[in-house]
C-alpha cells in the first residue's frame, strides 16, 4: 500500500485528500517510479478547480524525480534502478509511487540531484520551448517576461540572458523585483504601482519588444500586445488571472502585424523525437551552470493544499517541491 492524493470533486485546496493507493505491476509501455521530490505548478491549480477537465476521481501533479521500481514490456530506454525525471500527462505525480507511461519519463543526470529535477522538468522544459521555438530568441533581442519572480520566470530570466537577450521583468513587489534582476532581468517593472505598458515604451524607447512571454492572461492580453513591435510575437503560455477572452483578430492586424501563440508542453512531450533533445538542452544548461536551479519551498506532500493556498497567494517565489 502507498499513499497519493485524490480529488473526488473540483473546488479549493480543501478537496485534496491524502488517501492509501494500491500501485501494481507496470504494463506494456510503462514503468513504476518511487519519487523522491515531486514539482508543484500552476497548471496543477487548473486541474483542482476544474478549468482543465479530467475524470474524477482523479490525480494531481505533473512532475517528479525518482528511481525506476519496475519496468512493463517494450520499454527500452529505461531499466531498474535508473534515476529519472518527467514532465506532462496524466496527472498523478503527487504520490509516493505511481504507475506511468515510460514515454514521458528521461533519464536523470547525476549532476543533477532529486530536488533539481522534480523542480525543473515542468519549468524548465516550458522555458526551452519559449525560448527556442514558440519564439526563438536572438542576440540583441528585448523581451518582456510577466510574472519573472515566478518558477518559469526565474528560469527563463537566466536562459534569455544566456541567450544574449536584453530582459524586461514584471513582478508583483519590490522584493520579488529583487529577485527577478538577480536571475538575469536588466530591467523590473513592480505591476502593482506602475503600468508596465508605459515602462517598456520608456526602457525601449518607443519601439516595443520583441516578444512577450505571459503566463497571467486575461489581465495582462491587451497590454502585452501594446508592448510588442511591429510584428512582434506574444506567447500567451498560461492563465493565472483567467483564460483570455475571444478577441477580433483584426486587432493583431491593426497594431502591427502581430502574432499570437499558445503552446502547451503536452504538445512537445508526448513525442520523443521533441522531448530527448528538450531534455539535452535543459541538462546541459544547468549543469554548466548557466541556469541555476533553486529550490525556494519545500512542503510534505501530505501538506499539499497549504502549498496550493501559498502558490495562489502569491507567496512563493521560483520553484517548490513536495517530499512524499
Amino acid at each position: 500500500m502507498s499513499k497519493a492524493i485524490r480529488i473526488f470533486e473540483t473546488g479549493g485546496p480543501e478537496v485534496m485528500q491524502w488517501v492509501d493507493v494500491e500501485v501494481g505491476d507496470p504494463g506494456p509501455g510503462e514503468v513504476r517510479v518511487r519519487h523522491e521530490a515531486v514539482g508543484l505548478n500552476y497548471i496543477d491549480v487548473y486541474f483542482r478547480t476544474g478549468l482543465y477537465k479530467q475524470a474524477l476521481p482523479g490525480g494531481l501533479g505533473m512532475e517528479g524525480a525518482g528511481v525506476v521500481e519496475a519496468v512493463g514490456d517494450g520499454v527500452r530506454h529505461l531499466s531498474v534502478g535508473d534515476r529519472v525525471a518527467y514532465a506532462g500527462r496524466p496527472t498523478g505525480a503527487y504520490a509516493q509511487v505511481r504507475v506511468m507511461p515510460a514515454d514521458i519519463v528521461v533519464r536523470l543526470p547525476d549532476a543533477i540531484s532529486f530536488e533539481q529535477g522534480a523542480a525543473m522538468m515542468l519549468q524548465g522544459l516550458t522555458t526551452q520551448y519559449l525560448v527556442r521555438d514558440s519564439y526563438r530568441v536572438q542576440p540583441g533581442d528585448t523581451v518582456l517576461l510577466h510574472a519573472a519572480a515566478g518558477g518559469v520566470g526565474l528560469i527563463a530570466s537566466q536562459w534569455l540572458k544566456a541567450l544574449g537577450a536584453t530582459v524586461i521583468g514584471t513582478a508583483g513587489s519590490d522584493e520579488k523585483a529583487a529577485l527577478a534582476r538577480a536571475h538575469g532581468c536588466d530591467h523590473t517593472i513592480v505591476y502593482t504601482r506602475e503600468s508596465f505598458v508605459d515602462r517598456v515604451r520608456e526602457i525601449t524607447g518607443g519601439k516595443g519588444v520583441a516578444a512577450v512571454y505571459d503566463s497571467v492572461g486575461k489581465d495582462t492580453f491587451n497590454g502585452s500586445l501594446d508592448c510588442l513591435k511591429p510584428r512582434g510575437t506574444l506567447v500567451v503560455f498560461g492563465n493565472a488571472s483567467g483564460p483570455v477572452p475571444p478577441f477580433d483578430l483584426s486587432l493583431l492586424g491593426n497594431k502591427g502585424s502581430l502574432r499570437v501563440t499558445r503552446p502547451t508542453l503536452m504538445t512537445y512531450v508526448v513525442h520523443r523525437e521533441l522531448l530527448e533533445p528538450m531534455a539535452a538542452e535543459l541538462f546541459e544548461m544547468v549543469t554548466s551552470g548557466r541556469v541555476r536551479i533553486e529550490v525556494r519551498q519545500r512542503y510534505a506532500l501530505a501538506d499539499v493544499a497549504q502549498a496550493h493556498r501559498d502558490l495562489e497567494g502569491r507567496k512563493t517565489t521560483g520553484t517548490t517541491i513536495l517530499l512524499p
